[in-house]
């Protein structure tokens, strides 16, 4: 490579500016993304750092007016530029500008005002400070005279400046003069906010059971041996995953090292951050979306000042700017919220494996339902597979019910409980127990089923369901096959026929007109929309201040309330048949975090899942909470399709506000990926994708199937370097998504 690509300043608003220089012999082969070097600057000949962003055979400019690199800077690497090599790594591997892979990595997207303390200090000894105030009281200065006496009455001889201004009448007048005569000086230190409140923090003894210090110790001697491989806890809810995570922290942290925990949703942060207070104090932070630009920025700074060790967060976490990082956390692995959905289309898990290999750090993953992906890597020997299948105390797993709400339908109940829920309902609230009421909402997307037989209508080519739209006409966003909405079951005749709608407001209008004194709180996205919404209904229901928490998949997982000994799981099918390949493995990993949700407490919980496919592989295994014959199963399924983990699938997302240049800008972008395609790869496509027009802007999916990674890595090199030539395609917004996980 003989040119390189520097930035010369990473604030984030210069992003897009990078200047090309030569590379000299003596640092070719040496050079690598990320690294910090000398470089001359403008027509004055100053010398500069800057980071390398790119290495390239191309010359963008004149290559005769190209300087040289001065050399390596004396730092070498430095975190800033171990973040902005993880950025080429998501360009290149994922796809995107390196622009928006560098806004991904550094987060702080704004520039922030900070908060500034600012005190009033005595500069010279009591004893003058005295003299001097004699000579004013002398002289009649009554606004230094009130300064001075209060700094003398003032314990430590400081006080605050806001305080002065407010209670002293201090003016910026008065407090130059004074300082102009030496007699007081102004100090300032900026203020970080701190998201976790200190009052919510109680100490708990903390002691491991067996299996979980069997599973530390092999952790950290695999990592002391230089063994870094990803370690995968597959343990049951309620086995103590959260416990191990916490004691490999205390051994990093001893170590001088920090860690970031990465958890799926803002819900969980709520509970999550208690438990690791609790165990490390103020060392812990946390980031999230719900945080204010200013309290987001603060969080980033105080890792990097080395005021925090531990930080807890969704994705963007994994980008905290930790110098010494020791380990990587991800709990609930199995998460689809780990997949961004804006370009880079990064996975977190993908890119914590990136980061940790960087620094020299190791990644714990962690799932009572791992996903298919990594469970597989477990068996190829690329991921450490560790187990916990039992609940800490030897409490009892969850017993769980099937219900066949076509038998219910038979039986003349319409209603959204039945009949046995409604029992057991009842028999809960007469005991003051508590309940939790999971509608599956995930991935809804229209399906269209037979609530007499359950019978569903699928794309004949993908084995997927079909979306209903507008019009009656159902969908399949893969391949794009249509057809009519059926007046009739195809299967039994039946005219109980269409699609599902309810809601969680529906569930909880039902439940207190079935239940008239029950308590009842809703938790979704209307109700948790405000800063700290999540929290509010989350402490309120862990004290016990309502009876039935009614709420989609983001009640399921994580939470851990004693009190809870009955969750009833609404509807399962909706996501069983959302028009995905994953459909299956995500129906599953909800009902099981679900169940799991009943019986944490000393009183034995029940669990029961209502649904009109009682036969699917995915309800049976999770009412038995069998991980290993779902997984069986489901790799079945994927080989026998060529569907990720089995094989990879590319996709490619246009958008464009017109609509009929992007139907002819998808048949042009097929025909030329045709043109370049090896023949191991499978095109699928174009087709409409499952929300084929948002905000005025429509889109088209375009996928690529094959069974070698780097096949489908090289073909989008390839197609990166061809985009601009086309000028057809050149006004279209094209994104790569390698191993799609959420549906476009």
């Amino acid at each position: 490579m003989k040119f390189a690509n520097i930035i010369v300043d990473i604030s984030l608003e210069k992003l897009d500016r990078t200047f090309q220089y030569r590379v000299p012999e003596e640092l070719q082969g040496i050079l690598k993304e990320g690294m910090q070097v000398r470089i001359p600057f403008g027509n004055g000949g100053r010398t500069l750092t800057g980071y390398v962003l790119e290495l390239t055979d191309t010359c963008e400019w004149d290559e005769k007016k190209l300087k040289p690199i001065l050399g390596l800077a004396e730092k070498g690497i430095r975190l800033e530029g171990q973040l902005i090599a993880l950025a080429a790594w998501m360009r290149r591997t994922y796809g995107s500008t390196m622009n928006q892979a560098l806004k991904t990595v550094l987060p702080v997207k704004k520039s922030v005002q900070e908060k500034i303390s600012r005190k009033v200090r005595l500069a010279v000894t009591k004893e003058e400070a005295e003299a001097a105030l004699a000579e004013m009281e002398r002289k009649h200065q009554t606004a230094r005279v009130r300064i001075i006496k209060a700094l003398l009455e003032q314990t430590g001889q400081d006080m605050d400046y806001a305080a002065a201004q407010k209670e002293l009448g201090l003016t910026a007048a008065t407090a130059r003069k004074l300082m102009e005569l030496g007699l007081i000086r102004i100090e300032s230190d900026t203020i970080f906010r701190n998201p976790v409140r200190p009052s919510e923090v109680q100490a708990h003894p903390f002691t491991l059971y067996p299996a979980q210090q069997a599973i530390v110790e092999d952790v950290a001697a695999r990592a002391a041996a230089g063994d870094l491989r990803p370690s995968l806890i597959h343990g049951v809810t309620g086995s103590g995953k959260t416990e191990v995570y916490m004691e490999l922290i205390a051994a990093v942290l001893e170590q001088g090292k920090e860690a970031v925990v990465l958890i799926p949703e803002i819900a969980l942060t709520f509970q999550t951050v208690l438990r690791f207070y609790r165990r490390f104090g103020d060392q812990v932070s946390i980031i999230h979306s719900k945080l204010s630009a200013g309290e987001r920025y603060d969080q980033f700074e105080r890792a990097r000042r080395g005021e925090v060790k531990v930080m807890i967060g969704p994705r963007s976490a994994l980008f905290t700017p930790f110098p010494r990082l020791g380990v990587i956390v991800i709990d609930e692995e199995h998460e689809g919220s780990y997949k961004s959905e804006n370009a880079p289309r990064y996975h977190a898990r993908e890119a914590a494996i990136e980061r940790a290999r960087m620094c020299g750090a190791f990644v714990v993953l962690g799932s009572a339902t791992p996903s298919v992906d990594s469970y597989e890597r477990t068996k190829e020997g690329l991921y450490r597979l560790y187990e916990l299948p039992f609940r800490v105390e030897n409490r009892a797993m969850p017993e769980t019910e099937v219900v066949d709400l076509r038998e219910e339908l038979r039986m003349g109940n319409r209603s959204i409980f039945s009949a046995r829920l409604k029992e057991l309902m009842e028999d809960r609230l007469r005991k003051g127990e508590q309940i939790m009421l999971f509608l599956n909402r995930r991935g809804y997307a229209g399906f269209v089923s037979c609530r007499a037989c359950g019978h569903v209508i699928k794309c004949p080519h993908c084995d997927v369901s079909l979306s209903l739209h507008h019009g009656g006409r159902m969908v399949c966003h893969y391949c794009g096959y249509q057809t009519v909405q059926p007046k009739k079951c195809p299967s039994c005749g039946s005219a109980y026929i269409g699609a599902f709608r309810a809601g969680t407001q529906q569930v909880a209008e039902a439940a207190a007109k079935t239940f008239p004194g029950a308590r009842i709180l809703r938790m979704d996205f209307d109700t948790t929309r405000q800063k700290g919404g999540y929290e509010r209904i989350l402490e309120a229901f862990s004290k016990k201040q309502a009876d039935i928490l009614v709420g989609t998949q983001m009640i399921v997982k994580g939470h851990d309330f004693p009190g809870v000994t009955l969750v009833g799981a609404l509807a399962a099918d909706l996501s069983l048949y959302a028009g995905d390949y994953r459909a299956a493995e995500r129906t599953f990993q909800l009902l099981v975090q679900a169940a799991g949700r009943a019986g944490r407490g000393t009183t034995p919980g029940t669990a029961v899942i209502q649904t009109y496919s009682p036969d699917h592989y995915s309800i049976e295994t999770a009412a038995n909470q069998d991980y290993k014959a779902f997984f069986e199963k489901e790799m079945a399924f994927r080989r026998m399709m060529n569907y990720p983990p089995a094989a990879h699938l590319m996709a490619l997302y246009l958008m464009s506000e017109d609509e009929e240049a992007l139907n002819q800008g998808a048949v042009r972008l097929k025909a030329l990926a045709m043109s370049h395609t090896r023949q191991e790869i499978a095109l699928i496509g174009p087709s409409d994708a499952g929300l084929s027009k948002l905000k005025d802007v429509y889109r088209k999916v375009l996928y690529l199937k094959c069974t070698e990674m780097n096949y489908l890595t090289e073909w989008k090199g390839w197609l990166e370097a061809v985009l601009p030539k086309e000028k057809q395609l050149s006004t279209f917004n094209i994104q790569f998504d390698m191993d799609p996980v959420n549906p476009f």
